[in-house]
């Protein structure tokens, strides 16, 4: 099946990578002349495991364009642009239509339309009225299939999906997008495969990922408390974890989420619940926890140093929102880093990936450490944000080694707090 799709981030470029390694013939397309010249010369514009060893297994069946005559001839044209937040949390969908009047401008023949970005209910509907208002002599069916990826297990969480959504009105765009992820039906793979009609498609996404987004938070609100009253967060979550209805998944406690899709998708998702005068009110209130959540490392600190942080140095290790990825958007991080420079506080970072991208952020306002060692040394305290494996396999005498004062604020919970205070380390973790 002959296949482009529009947009080469996360989204569009596995979504690509996936189809042609499966038997399509895929074209990416994207206006970034440069990423699309890395791509060309097989590398990865973005740091995501096994991406590069399966644009190696697909290439044969994989194109890199910037040419926009590539909607020529599709049988399927998917949009895997960006759908940013707006400043009151809507979405904006300048990108879909930008890619749309690229369609309408250059489609020759019946093609089905597939709308994989995340995009507020009814939009589907929308795209369709607005295709086939300006082309009433081809069908322009839209599709809505929303993606459920993970950052840092991508490819693999497409090959292997929790399931396929298919949102459509039309029996042949049903047929056509069957054919499209046949092989993902069968063995090794045997993604479930649900269809429905679009709004319900565009539905389970946001439901999705809000219902993670509120897990996070619940459980973040159960440690803060488990502080107050002595009880440990790893025996609780524990305990709670063998209840099926419960079960293990997403009670890790931390320092809040991040990244591109749960931020986004909970302001999205309350904003567009508002305007139907049906607010969600603990959607609401799990972007206000997040929100708190991200700065309770920095709270601490502050209150431990008599609310004076001006010349002490403070090392952040770990700058990306999770681990296996080069991700930095609504990273706790960067958070903290603003708090600490506003209290004029001397700022030292570490990260195994994300270095150059917050060297373009905040330039020569913090330094920048090669190695865990180097950005401690003399430190009067260190702030984890990210559980990178070699941050939880450092060796912790190293803190006492290295450090001018051993204190240990641990957002991702790395450490156990028993060997830590038996070291002579103050150490600080969420909820033990």
């Amino acid at each position: 099946m002959k296949v482009v799709v529009a947009g080469t981030g996360y989204v569009g470029l596995i979504t690509g990578v996936v189809l042609a390694y499966i038997g399509n013939k895929v074209v990416c397309i994207d206006v970034d002349q440069e990423k699309i010249k890395l791509l060309r010369q097989g590398k990865s514009s973005i740091y995501e495991k096994d991406l590069d060893k399966y644009l190696l297994l697909a290439k044969d069946n994989l194109t890199f364009t910037t040419d926009n005559s590539c909607y020529k001839d599709s049988d399927v044209i998917i949009i895997g642009v960006g759908t940013p937040e707006r400043q009151d949390g809507s979405a904006n969908l300048d990108y879909v239509y930008d890619v749309c009047n690229n369609i309408i401008k250059y489609a020759n023949k019946d093609m089905v339309v597939v709308i994989k970005s995340t995009v507020p209910i009814g939009t589907n509907d929308e795209v369709e009225k607005y295709l086939s208002s300006k082309r009433k002599d081809i069908k322009l069916t839209v599709v809505s299939n929303p993606e459920f990826l993970s950052q840092g297990s991508a490819i693999h969480d497409t090959l292997y999906a929790s399931r396929i959504i298919v949102g459509a009105v039309d029996d042949n765009a049903f047929k056509v997008m069957r054919e499209l992820y046949e092989p993902l039906l069968k063995e090794p793979y045997n993604v479930p495969y649900l269809e429905m009609n679009r709004r319900s498609a565009e539905m389970v996404k946001y439901a999705s990922n809000d219902f993670l987004a509120l897990k996070i938070s619940y459980i973040n609100e159960i440690a803060n408390l488990c502080n107050k009253v002595g009880a440990n967060i790893d025996e609780v979550t524990k305990g709670m974890s063998y209840d099926k209805r419960i079960g293990s998944l997403f009670l890790k406690p931390g320092i809040g989420y991040g990244g591109s899709c749960f931020p986004k998708d909970t302001k999205a998702l309350h904003w567009l619940s508002k305007i139907n005068d049906c607010e969600l009110t603990l959607v609401k209130a799990c972007i206000e926890i997040n929100k708190k959540q991200k700065l309770i490392l920095f709270n601490k600190l502050r209150e431990d140093f008599n609310y004076s942080l001006k010349g002490k140095k403070i090392t952040i290790l770990g700058l990306t929102f999770k681990p296996m990825t080069d991700d930095l958007r609504e990273a706790p991080s960067l958070v903290n880093i603003d708090m600490l420079l506003d209290y004029d506080a001397d700022i030292t970072v570490y990260d195994p990936i994300a270095l150059d991208k917050v060297k373009k952020i905040y330039n020569n306002k913090i330094k920048y450490a090669n190695t865990i060692d180097e950005a401690i040394k003399n430190s009067d305290a260190v702030l984890i944000m990210t559980e990178w494996a070699e941050i939880k396999n450092y060796n912790i005498d190293n803190y006492t080694k290295y450090m001018k004062y051993a204190n240990i604020y641990d957002g991702r919970n790395c450490y156990d707090p028993v060997i830590m205070k038996n070291k002579g380390i103050n150490y600080y973790s969420i909820g033990r």
